[in-house]
Formats: structure tokens, sequence, C-alpha cells
């Protein structure tokens, strides 16, 4: 049911929406469809509803591209949904059963733990609302040992989150872009993802929150930014001199990590 149980298995299907497979089925920020307002999928296809089912889903923060309402729907009734503090009223209309959490909560889920760590991004559900939570990352431990950034700036205690959950990492999932071609703060580009593993140190990283969603009518535009983020997230940090494998996915595709432990 959960593949080899000495490695972690992910498949990115695009943006931040990533199924892990290690002890349990996680899907992280589940963003399904084609659009979200402005934004269109230019690149990869989405999960097919045999995807879906799954053991939990964590949602990194509110606002609309991770907690997307429509792509929550289309999960079976009954799933279990991790959201920050504060963000459970948002799915009070749908079939799922909501468990809000706080930096340090830890989850079990069939095989795994999933543990709530610190991030740094802006917890609105959009600018002037006043749903708010603090945002979060997750730390998924079966066999092998996962981060999942959520969407973050870059901050010193990103140094601790291996210790404060139980050891060393075997594979990060970085965001590496924003949604279009300004960044505006609060996340990691390239060169700050490289900056990142410096401090995380996981044995494998693989990039995502890019070369997903584009602003329609403006395909042209930065194109390379949008096509080339995840492959200067790779060169940036072999220039760096860390120990860490890059692994460039397109969306869709899957990569496995062995635990070594």
């Amino acid at each position: 049911m959960w593949g080899d149980p000495r490695a972690v298995r992910v498949t990115w299907w695009g943006h931040a929406t990533v199924l892990i497979s290690d002890g349990a089925r996680i899907l992280t920020d589940p963003l399904l469809g084609t659009r979200i307002a402005h934004l269109v999928r230019r690149q990869g296809s989405s999960p097919q509803q045999r995807d879906l089912d799954v053991d939990l889903v964590v949602l990194s923060h509110l606002h609309a591209d991770h907690l997307h309402l429509p792509s929550l729907r289309l999960l079976p009734r009954g799933t279990r949904v991790l959201v920050p503090k504060g963000g459970g009223r948002l799915l009070r209309r749908l079939p799922v059963q909501v468990e809000e959490v706080v930096e340090g909560d830890v989850i079990a889920s069939g095989r795994a733990t999933v543990t709530a760590v610190p991030a740094v991004h802006d917890g609105a559900r959009w600018p002037g609302s006043g749903t708010r939570a603090a945002a979060l990352g997750y730390v998924v431990r079966g066999s092998a040992s996962t981060y999942f950034a959520g969407d973050t700036g870059l901050f010193p205690a990103l140094a601790d989150v291996p210790a404060n959950t139980g050891g060393p990492l075997d594979l990060a999932l970085l965001p590496v872009w924003g949604w279009g071609p300004w960044l505006r703060g609060q996340h990691l580009d390239p060169v700050l993802g490289a900056a990142a593993l410096a401090l995380l140190c996981p044995r494998v990283a693989v990039p995502v929150h890019w070369g997903t969603l584009w602003p329609r009518g403006l395909a042209r535009i930065r194109s390379g930014v949008f096509h080339g983020a995840g492959q200067a997230f790779a060169d940036h940090a072999r220039q760096a001199g860390g120990a860490t494998e890059v692994r460039v996915l397109a969306p869709g595709s899957s990569t496995s990590v062995a635990a070594v432990r």
C-alpha cells in the first residue's frame, strides 16, 4: 500500500502539492484544478481521483493557492486535514475531518508521525482579512524524514528543525519561487533556497512552488523565471558546495529517497 518501507516516495503535482508516501499517504497543500483567480496552470496535470485516497492532508497556511477550497472538496468524505490553528472555520462546510494544529504538535497517521514546525510567512487569508493563522511547515517521519516547508522566508531557526523533530532530514521539499514574477518577501528564491539548505542539511532536496502557476496573459513576461527556478536552485546549491543532492522534478513526476538510519 505504501511502497518501499525503507524509503520515502514523493510525487510533485505542481506548486506546493506533493504526495508523500512513507508509512502513510500524506498530501500537502492540494491545488488540483487548472486555474485559481487570475493564475492558470501552465505545466503538469492534476492528480486522478485515485491519488486523492490519502491518510492525511496538511495545509501550511491560509492563502488561497495553498488552502484551496474547490480542491479540498474533491477529497473523499472523512479525510483528515491538518490546518494551522485559526483556519479551521474556513473548512467547516466541507465533509472532511479538520484538526487545527500549532507549532510543536505531533500527529500520528498510519506508521508515520507529522510534526508542525514554524514558518515565516503572512498568516492572513487575504490582505486585510480578519481570518489569520500562523504559517507552518511539517516534518513527516516514517522510515525516512521529510520536511515540507509550505511557504516561508529564510530565518535562523530553520537550523533547529531537524533536532526539534527527531534528527537529520533525508528529504526537504523547499519552495524556490512565488507564483509570479515578484516575490514580495516571505518566500525563498533559488539563492535563499540554497542558503536554507545550509541550515537544514538534508541529504536530498526537491524544489517546489515554481513552474506551475502564472498570471493569465503574462506568459511571455519573465518566462525564464517560470521555467528555470528549479534548475537555478540546483545550480546555486551546487555552487555553495554543500552535500545536499538536488533533484529537479517535472510536475507529475516522482522520486524516492532511501532512509539512512
